[in-house]
């Protein structure tokens, strides 16, 4: 079975992503469901996911509230479409929007497909989680054990702090005050030619 595995990033700041791994068999519906479990957002709202070019220009639609593929339909069902159904080339690019009214988007892009999976691990599966995810609601607060994971992966150690960066006016203040003196030495001396 073929795992294919995708970077979520959030429309707004591509620092903030979640890799996610997905067997090509499992369905849409199964992929909406963990993007909110990643970004620990609730399932209260309708999302779609759209076919999109490099561009990130929309194509076509897979709705959540679609219960059935039918030949002519505007989209088709997250729950019965599978994820490998509409992956032709590597790097294919995908835009997950949820909830209509506050629109979150989030952009998709396969990075890349496996054949093996992993013993134990069940799918989908969030690989990897990279930035404090959006307040779906309101201001979000952070876990403190999180946000000391945060600071120590962020933190530069004194051999970084030693790189380039010094005592604020290192070695300044000696020069500068010489450098007065001799200004206003110089100055008097030729005030006396006059």
């Amino acid at each position: 079975m073929a795992i294919l595995r995708f970077r979520v990033y959030w429309e707004e700041d591509d620092l903030t992503y979640r890799d996610i791994e997905i067997q090509g068999n499992q369905t849409y519906l199964d992929f909406h469901k963990i993007i909110l479990l990643a970004y620990e957002f609730d399932g209260k709202h309708s999302a779609s996911f759209y076919e999109s070019t490099d561009k990130w220009i929309y194509g076509r639609e897979l709705n959540s509230e679609v219960l059935v593929n039918k030949k002519d339909a505007p989209a088709l069902s997250m729950g019965r479409t599978p994820v490998a159904a509409l992956v032709s080339i590597p790097g294919q690019k995908f835009i997950y929007v949820y909830d209509p009214v506050k629109k979150w988007t989030f952009h998709i892009e396969l990075i890349s497909v496996t054949k093996d999976e992993t013993y134990k691990r069940v799918y989908p599966f969030v690989l990897r989680k990279e930035g404090v995810a959006p307040a779906q609601y309101g201001v979000k607060g952070v876990n403190p054990n999180k946000l000391m994971e945060i600071e120590e992966k962020y933190d530069l150690g004194a051999e970084e702090m030693a790189e380039g960066f010094g005592d604020e006016g290192d070695g300044d203040s000696d020069s500068d005050s010489s450098n007065e003196g001799a200004d206003e030495q110089g100055a008097e001396d030729a005030n006396q030619d006059f």
